[in-house]
């Protein structure tokens, strides 16, 4: 277990950006409920004293919001999946933008207000994606793997080094290169329930890709559990220790919702409906191992398929 942990789970102020969304808002409940002191960034008026204004458009936060804050943990951006799933033409030059654009704000936002800071937080946790390491078959990738190539690794790379600004003496920064997430709310999880649901469920592609996941319940724990860190720094693969493929994953979905696995979604079909976007996010793969985060000490609940989708099934 990394040195520093807090055990006892010592009160902190954490600040959250994104935290109405998907993780953001389990994970503030957590955070509350072991002690700490939450607040919240928000683009309208603030409604009680937790929350606090910014625009990271035009880079306004704030005033002081920094230097009594212990822990900054940024998830503000706009969903890279979106416009994938919900029947839009696919990256456009005008969704590639957003995306990059709302990541790049968000981040260089809290690095000048950090650095800013009389008295600057100890960490900011700045949430990454393992799109960072692009198509890589069947390589095991750890933290210390190279970035890959195409649109999603330029990304999270451009992200990471506008959030590395706010590095100091005083502050650690921990990037948690997050895999897609399974959970409740998740619109790819959603989707996938709806096709096996109907009983249209089957491989996407040949099903041989590997598809780094994480249960959205330890996707907050993982984040939390890095919050509690004196001495946590660098990067953390929040995946699960379990690697899967494609298929097995649509499979394990199939079995627990005792449904047919028949369909599927071939690979010419993802290619002429969507594009550069179907290959990043359906077609890539990435055999990502969650190394530094288990020695570390931390312990996943959900560490198989079988036990992810037990809770996403209890969770309706």
């Amino acid at each position: 277990m990394l040195k520093g942990y807090r055990e006892d789970s010592a009160r902190l102020r954490v600040l959250i950006s994104g935290s109405s969304g998907l993780i953001g808002t389990p994970l503030k409940k957590l955070l509350q409920e072991q002690g700490h002191a939450v607040h919240t960034l928000v683009r309208r008026s603030p409604r009680d004293a937790s929350e606090h204004f910014w625009n990271p458009v035009s880079g306004e936060i704030e005033s002081g919001i920094l230097d009594h804050t212990d822990v900054v943990i940024n998830l503000a951006a706009a969903s890279i999946s979106r416009w994938l799933f919900l029947g839009r033409t696919p990256w456009a030059a005008r969704q590639k933008r957003d995306i990059l654009t709302s990541r790049l704000d968000a981040a260089r936002t809290l690095a000048t207000a950090i650095t800013g800071a009389k008295t600057p937080p100890s960490l900011l946790i700045q949430a990454s994606a393992v799109g960072f390491y692009g198509d890589r078959a069947s390589e095991e990738l750890t933290e210390r793997s190279s970035r890959g190539e195409g649109f999603l690794a330029e990304v999270q790379v451009q992200a990471e080094a506008a959030a590395s600004e706010a590095e100091s003496s005083v502050t650690r920064i921990c990037y948690a290169r997050s895999a897609a997430v399974m959970g409740k709310g998740a619109l790819s999880t959603s989707l996938l329930k709806l096709q096996t649901a109907l009983g249209l469920g089957g491989p996407i592609g040949d099903g041989s890709q590997w598809w780094p996941w994480i249960s959205l319940h330890d996707e907050v724990r993982a984040l939390a559990y890095l919050a509690n860190h004196e001495t946590a720094f660098g990067v953390f693969n929040l995946v699960s220790p379990t690697p899967a493929t494609a298929l097995d994953q649509t499979q394990a979905l199939a079995r627990g919702m005792k449904r047919p696995h028949w369909l599927g979604f071939p690979r010419f079909a993802i290619v002429a409906l969507m594009g550069e976007a179907g290959k990043e996010i359906l077609l890539t793969s990435q055999r990502v191992i969650p190394e530094r985060l288990v020695a570390s000490g931390f312990t996943f609940e959900d560490d198989t398929l079988e036990a992810a989708v037990s809770r996403l099934l209890q969770d309706d």
